[in-house]
């Protein structure tokens, strides 16, 4: 007979989502060879989730989701993930990256970093940590926004991947972060992300001046069903906003500002220029 490992829903967030999993599986008859075929994931990896061997990811929560027909349900395994990881991250933001998950069109303007689904491991962790020695976040705080960040970057490689637009505020390209080989290999991964066919990089120059739209990074979302999100943040929290009378004035700002910065070319040819230190 084997020997089923009991849990302890309540030792932690962790085994709260694992011992949810199980509960689940075993209402409906399933199991964990069962299971694995419907999310992608190898039954023994279902069990070092269940038993808190290993954390959940961004991605087996939605695949989780859709075996069990719980996507965009109050009872979600996302939702349970976001909750998770919300102590490192800014309030709002976890529901905003459910959102952009399943976007068909995602627009960004950043200012003084580059935006973080175009940021390489190496930025990412440089920026984190910048919050660590600022003393406004631990460690582990810092490592598990990076480790999110990856999880929301790969979370758009998919069958049909969505259209990205970019407009970075030129300081994006000059702000030093992480010395010189990490900014060599941004530049270069900007470089490399421009030349997608799903990907439109903007930088929006100083000259712009008081011409420049906005002066806070706004994210912007078109769904599946042409409705539309918005999120912004301060220093202090993040918000997303869902009405559409609020969030269409924002989206005709944006594009205006689109029309004023660099085209995908020029910017393209900005970046390479700075890169290669001729700017």
């Amino acid at each position: 007979m084997v020997n089923i490992k009991q849990l302890e829903p309540e030792s932690s967030p962790q085994a709260a989502f694992g011992a949810r999993i199980r509960q689940f599986r075993e209402e409906r008859g399933w199991t964990q060879d069962m299971l694995a075929p419907k999310i992608g994931y190898s039954s023994q990896h279902i069990s070092a989730v269940e038993t808190v061997r290993k954390p959940p990811t961004l991605r087996f929560s939605r695949k989780s989701d859709q075996a069990f027909g719980t996507t965009n349900t109050p009872d979600s395994f996302e939702r349970e993930y976001a909750k998770m990881r919300s102590g490192a991250l800014l309030e709002g933001f976890p529901e905003y990256v459910g959102y952009e998950g399943r976007a068909v069109e995602i627009r960004l303007y950043n200012l003084g970093l580059v935006p973080g689904l175009l940021q390489t491991p190496e930025y990412a962790r440089a920026v984190a940590y910048g919050d660590v020695e600022r003393g406004s976040i631990t460690a582990e705080q810092a490592d598990e926004r990076v480790a999110f960040l990856a999880e929301r970057q790969e979370a758009l490689v998919r069958s049909r991947p969505p259209m990205v637009f970019v407009v970075m505020d030129e300081s994006c390209l000059h702000q030093a972060v992480g010395g010189p080989e990490v900014m060599d290999a941004q530049l270069q991964r900007l470089e490399e992300v421009a030349a997608r066919p799903n990907w439109i990089i903007q930088v929006a120059p100083f000259s712009m001046g008081v011409r420049r739209a906005f002066h806070l990074p706004v994210n912007l979302l078109t769904m599946d069903d042409r409705s539309i999100v918005a999120y912004a943040e301060s220093q202090a929290q993040g918000y997303v906003e869902r009405e559409t009378s609020l969030v269409a004035p924002m989206f005709t700002t944006y594009h205006q500002m689109q029309g004023e910065a660099l085209s995908k070319a020029a910017s393209a040819a900005r970046i390479s220029q700075l890169r290669k230190g001729t700017s």
